[in-house]
């Protein structure tokens, strides 16, 4: 058991400190200086450019409109793009200013009791949401109102849920765990032809949603492997709620279960680039390894005759990060062929977004279900 992270201030003279709470991994600031409602928004960026987090003691209503002050700010300078960058440039020089306005809106804290609650005016009572984040509370903590207003959201989305027409139910994402909100590659697996209704696997199930459309299209049993703890309570809940417990079986395990199967599919992060928090992890994927890991693997797990299902986005590709070559030389390399390959133009908003710095990439992008076999 590693040492819990802890949060030191000094405050009315005497020196303080309390557990500390980053989803994203951010260590705890080194400077930390007491704020109220009398601080303004411009003192309050300087601040937060400077890195000095503002342990909030006012009302907690003043310090989301602070927060939203200093998005403005920080968004009023955008970090240019040097004329006759390329895509690869472009994209992480985007992921810098992501990452420098992520720890920009950082800097203003909330403190909580052991039970989660904020004694702050106005306050929500935000104890199920933190719950459903950090687990039971032990002691007091302190956390950024940017992350809890993140575990707000994602405890709303967990209660609504996302429609699912291939389901025609909704998923319930848990925090933490990616939202199936790209319902174009959900449609890829509801339509294409089953070469089996014997048995299938499913990598990386995340909530679940791909296990569940290939239970509900008849598979009779379904292996679903994922190796984050929370995929897999999430993947738990929705299939119970949605009566697949029995069809679908859970393994936390890294990419393939033992033995082999006739159908195995995979959606595994499109974009091969460092993420930046746990939840990224479903989007980015450090030198492609879970791609590579599933072509290099699936041979040895497919049953003769068997298919594998590769649902990936060819974003990458327009980012300039992993030619098509690239992609097709590892197919090869796993001693794979392409039986054929099913296409869609997403449909999200983003895609359509002329301001978005990655546009021309996104208007180009194609999710593709690509229908592996062994090589004879």
């Amino acid at each position: 058991m590693t040492e819990p992270i802890r949060i030191h201030w000094t405050e009315a003279g005497e020196e303080r400190s309390a557990l500390w709470h980053s989803e994203s991994g951010n260590p705890p600031p080194k400077k930390v200086v007491l704020a109220d409602d009398t601080l303004t928004a411009d003192s309050a960026y300087r601040l937060a450019c400077e890195g000095t987090a503002m342990l909030w003691r006012g009302d907690f209503q003043n310090a989301r409109q602070l927060l939203e002050a200093i998005a403005r700010r920080a968004d009023r300078k955008p970090r240019k793009i040097p004329p006759g960058s390329t895509p690869p440039e472009v994209f992480h020089l985007h992921r810098q200013a992501q990452s420098q306005r992520a720890r920009t809106l950082a800097t203003i804290l909330l403190p909580f009791d052991a039970d989660y609650s904020i004694t702050l005016r106005r306050a929500p009572d935000a104890k199920e949401a933190c719950v459903e984040a950090y687990g039971p509370g032990t002691e007091p903590s302190v956390s950024s109102l940017r992350e809890l207003l993140g575990m707000i959201g994602a405890h709303e989305w967990r209660k609504k849920g996302v429609e699912i027409p291939a389901l025609d139910e909704r998923i319930h994402p848990h925090y933490g765990v990616f939202s199936p909100v790209r319902g174009e590659y959900i449609g890829l697996i509801a339509e294409a032809p089953l070469p089996t209704e014997a048995l299938a696997f499913d990598i990386g199930t995340g909530t679940g949603v791909l296990a569940a459309v290939l239970a509900r299209r008849g598979v009779k049993r379904v292996v679903a492997t994922d190796t984050d703890p929370r995929a897999l309570a999430c993947a738990r809940d929705n299939l119970k709620r949605l009566g697949y417990q029995q069809q679908v079986e859970l393994l936390q395990t890294d990419l393939f279960p033992a033995g082999r199967a006739p159908l195995i599919i995979c959606n595994p992060p499109w974009v091969p680039a460092r993420p930046s928090s746990p939840i990224e992890h479903a989007v980015y994927d450090q030198d492609s390894r879970m791609l590579r890991g599933f072509l290099a693997g699936l041979a040895a797990h497919l049953t003769p005759g068997g298919e594998g299902w590769l649902i990936l986005s060819d974003l990458a590709e327009h980012l300039g990060l992993r030619p098509r070559a690239e992609l097709l030389a590892a197919i090869e390399a796993g001693g794979l062929k392409v039986l054929g390959r099913r296409d869609i133009k997403p449909t999200h908003p983003r895609a359509a977004d002329a301001a978005d710095p990655l546009h021309s990439a996104r208007r180009a992008e194609v999710t593709s279900l690509w229908r592996l076999a062994v090589k004879a």
